[in-house]
């Protein structure tokens, strides 16, 4: 867990609720400071929306602009709905008004980070994707376009100038069996 707020009593009282819930805990006076020390860790920034120098949506934008990806929850003390909704917006994950419950704190901090372990887990799943179609062939290419269309093993052989080659299947009904997809493409 990362606070970054110019409040030192508010730091080390968060910082005390999030270490007994079993957290481990950096505190920032200032986003510069999280900056110098930019966490590569997991975890979830605690933000402070007004704070000396670069103000909380300032933090989230550079970060953002950073590549990180660590799930943000705006803590403030003077709520003000437009600057809520830009970084609602912008990805944050939460907005809470201070002073906040530690249950209110804690099922914020759950949350983020929960669906930040969803994305992370989904990012690297697309990612596998994206490497193994950029492998392909240009021909491959070709097929993989036509079957994410929808396309019928037919229309993809036409589409490409081949014919549907039918064999045996392994249930031995000769259907589908060595089409354009799983065997080879006969030129016209």
């Amino acid at each position: 867990m990362h606070i970054v707020d110019d409040d030192p009593s508010f730091r080390t009282a968060v910082e005390r609720r999030l270490r007994h819930a079993g957290y481990e805990v950096a505190t920032y006076a200032s986003a510069k400071h999280l900056l110098d020390r930019l966490p590569a860790v997991l975890g979830c920034i605690l933000l402070d929306v007004r704070i000396p120098g670069m103000s909380g949506p300032e933090l989230q934008e550079r970060l953002s602009e950073l590549g990180s990806t660590l799930p943000i929850i705006f803590l403030t003390g003077h709520p003000d709905i437009p600057a809520t909704v830009r970084a609602i917006k912008a990805g944050a994950d939460d907005f809470l008004t201070k002073p906040v419950s530690s249950k209110d704190l804690l099922q914020a901090v759950e949350r983020a980070i929960a669906y930040h372990d969803v994305a992370r887990s989904l990012k690297s799943k697309l990612d596998i994707v994206r490497a193994h179609v950029s492998a392909l062939t240009p021909r491959e290419r070709q097929v993989f376009d036509l079957v994410i269309r929808g396309d019928t093993n037919k229309h993809i052989a036409r589409a490409l100038g081949c014919t549907e080659r039918k064999g045996p299947s392994p249930q031995g009904d000769g259907e589908n069996a060595g089409s354009v997809l799983g065997g080879t493409c006969v030129p016209c």
